[in-house]
């Protein structure tokens, strides 16, 4: 029974983890539909999303859940003029470097780990919220419950949140113009300039987008993790990997592959070690390059042809 309480904690534990690592995907995937480039500064715009909250946190004793509804819009506004004044420009110019956008993204990662370091120094910092130790035990509401299970209060509150934003964006992309225009550029670029959509504009908006999802993400983790300047690095190969496995642009995928990428994390550090977490990261990223290089998109495109 323990061990079978063990694997139960372990996987719940993972699909919570799974879920905030889905907001990092869902943001690098849209980006890369519509813009056709992996951010390699996404971590890093994470980072500084973090430390929005820390700050709100220590300066205005702003809880970290209510500083999404601060670091989030900032974030949109600072892509949208990442988007018109650095990727637009970079993105007309002849080049005979075929990714100079990632290269683009590349030096940004470096500026702002840098910056954060010049001014926030390389110190470790957290927000410690007076429910950082509270837990919720299954058998509080299922006394007859033949397994105990506890589940942290903040990964719990952060799991609800990151569930809620994921819900929303699936609104906003199915039911809102905007949202369509979105996807019909991430389908084809030329079938939607031929409808009238002006791909600029939802390029703009899609970095936002992409920005307040991996901030909304941020200050999700900033309770439950510490924060340092190199920390975006970190988080840009949790949202590279997902991207990979979920297949390169596909949100459907990038949900998918977030909670795959969570729970075996989960299992890697409780059944291996807690070193061995990025090793299982890396042995599933090289798994979905060989077994399966168009991801979870390429299963569910399959499924959906053969309907």
């Amino acid at each position: 029974m323990e061990q079978y309480e063990l694997f139960l904690q372990t996987l719940i534990a993972g699909f919570m983890l799974g879920g905030l690592y889905a907001l990092i995907g869902l943001g690098m995937a849209l980006i890369m539909g519509v813009m056709r480039v992996i951010n390699l500064a996404h971590g890093d715009f994470m980072m500084i999303a973090m430390y929005i909250a820390y700050w709100l946190f220590t300066l205005f004793e702003i809880d970290p859940y209510v500083s999404v509804f601060i670091a989030a819009p900032a974030l949109f506004l600072f892509g949208l003029v990442i988007q018109k004044y650095l990727l637009t420009p970079v993105m007309k110019v002849e080049s005979i470097l075929p990714h100079n956008l990632v290269i683009l993204t590349v030096g940004l990662a470096m500026v702002f780990s840098n910056l954060a370091t010049v001014f926030f120094t390389g110190d470790y910092r957290s927000t410690p919220v007076s429910y950082a130790s509270n837990a919720w035990y299954l058998t509080d509401y299922w006394p007859d419950s033949p397994i105990e299970l506890s589940l942290s209060m903040p990964w719990t509150l952060s799991f609800v949140v990151a569930v809620i934003i994921t819900i929303a964006l699936w609104i906003f992309l199915t039911k809102t113009d905007t949202g369509k225009s979105i996807r019909a550029t991430a389908q084809d670029v030329d079938a939607a300039l031929l409808l009238g959509v002006n791909v600029n504009r939802v390029r703009m908006v899609t970095f936002g987008i992409g920005l307040v999802l991996v901030a909304a993400a941020g200050c999700l983790f900033i309770p439950i993790y510490y924060l340092y300047p190199a920390l975006g690095k970190q988080f840009t190969n949790v949202g590279f990997v997902i991207t990979v496995i979920g297949g390169m642009g596909s949100t459907n995928g990038a949900v998918i592959g977030g909670l795959i990428l969570g729970i075996f994390e989960s299992m890697t550090a409780t059944y291996i070690g807690m070193g061995w977490a990025p090793v299982g990261r890396f042995a599933i990223f090289v798994a979905a390059l060989v077994f399966l290089p168009g991801g979870i998109a390429s299963i569910i495109r399959k499924r959906r042809l053969g309907k």
